[in-house]
């Protein structure tokens, strides 16, 4: 399931200088669309809402400065350990959206420490662990999900595990039943999201592509369709692709899926929405703040800028950081791009490391 810094506090790009512009109608920098109002109070409750507002909007928008201003809303309880646990949580998904994963983790840690119940935090910490590799750590986490009863999610956590391990039989059998006694309709997305893509890792397509189009018409939220959209570009469908992301927000993740469409099916948007992209590339190297999404300048240049050794370069990186299936099979797609066996070795190695099976990988 996907779990949504104070931007002063973010790593400077050794790269960025400043914009200078060279005439009168220059871009220089895309406002948000969404404006958010802050109080500046110090009450915890109306500080919650305004930064959640804040949250929100990042997500739906793409932008990682609104997700860097809910940060800096929350900053006076940055650095105390008992603040209340709804401002320490929010201050983590924040954290972890920016991919600031080692401060988002220690943050829920030491609330953990402090309430074992805190079963949302226990979550995060779940999926964290599992987007960065670390299988092992999600267990214990979604084990602590089962000790509080925290049904569908307890279930659902471990079974995200084990399909993750290629037990796809049985991972298979539970999701099913889950999936079958889920009233709410994001619940069963979820279920079906990670039903689809434990069938994409076990080579079966057309139960991938079943389960797919099960989860978007339960949630036709971004995610899915971008998830639906990789799979069907995965298999040579550019143009349902295109059509599956149309009623999507144009974030870069959406924008870059609309782009390798157009491309591979030679659609005359294609020129358009590439110099678009790299404008949005040029104008966040520019920032003090990076979101830490590499996976998407990888794919970029990849896909439309056809250097695979740029981005094999941004791959290796990536996976520094995030360890996703898809960011493994995007560092061995690179590898085999780039001609360079000993990196698609790496990225075999780093799979087995985790515990990771994936029927793409071992088509490479």
């Amino acid at each position: 399931m996907a779990v949504a810094l104070l931007i002063g506090l973010l790593a400077c790009r050794a790269s960025a200088v400043p914009i200078t512009p060279t005439r009168d109608d220059e871009v220089i920098e895309r406002l948000p669309a969404v404006s958010v109002r802050n109080s500046n109070s110090s009450e915890p409750a109306l500080a919650l809402r305004e930064a959640q507002a804040l949250l929100d909007a990042s997500r739906k928008e793409g932008d990682p400065r609104l997700a860097g201003r809910a940060l800096a809303r929350l900053a006076r309880w940055s650095q105390d350990p008992q603040a209340p646990a709804e401002v320490l949580l929010l201050l983590a998904s924040a954290e972890q959206y920016l991919h600031q994963f080692d401060r988002a983790t220690a943050r829920l840690q030491a609330l953990v420490q402090r309430d074992p119940r805190q079963a949302q935090a226990w979550l995060v910490l779940a999926t964290m662990h599992r987007v960065r590799g670390r299988y092992a750590d999600s267990d214990a986490a979604c084990r602590a999900l089962l000790s509080l009863r925290a049904q569908p999610y307890a279930d659902g956590c471990v079974v995200e595990n084990l399909a993750l391990r290629g037990e796809h039989d049985a991972a298979r059998r539970q999701l099913q039943a889950l999936i079958a006694a889920a009233a709410d309709a994001s619940i069963r997305g979820w279920l079906l999201t990670t039903l689809a893509e434990l069938e994409q890792r076990a080579g079966r397509v057309q139960a991938s592509e079943q389960a797919w189009r099960r989860a978007l018409q339960a949630v036709p939220d971004s995610y899915t369709s971008i998830g639906y959209a990789d799979f069907l570009l995965d298999n040579q469908r550019p143009r349902e692709a295109w059509r599956v992301l149309q009623p999507q927000v144009r974030t870069d993740p959406v924008m870059l899926r609309l782009a390798i469409a157009a491309q591979r099916a030679g659609m005359a948007q294609a020129t358009v929405l590439q110099a678009e992209l790299r404008e949005r590339f040029a104008l966040a190297d520019q920032r003090t703040e990076s979101s830490g999404h590499e996976r998407e300048r990888a794919m970029m240049a990849l896909e439309i800028e056809r250097d695979p050794a740029a981005a094999l370069r941004v791959a290796r990186r990536n996976v520094e950081h995030q360890r996703e299936p898809l960011d493994v099979l995007l560092l061995a797609r690179c590898a085999a791009a780039a001609k360079d066996d000993g990196a698609r070795n790496e990225a075999r190695q780093l799979a087995r490391t985790m515990g990771l099976r994936d029927a793409r990988l071992d088509a490479l």
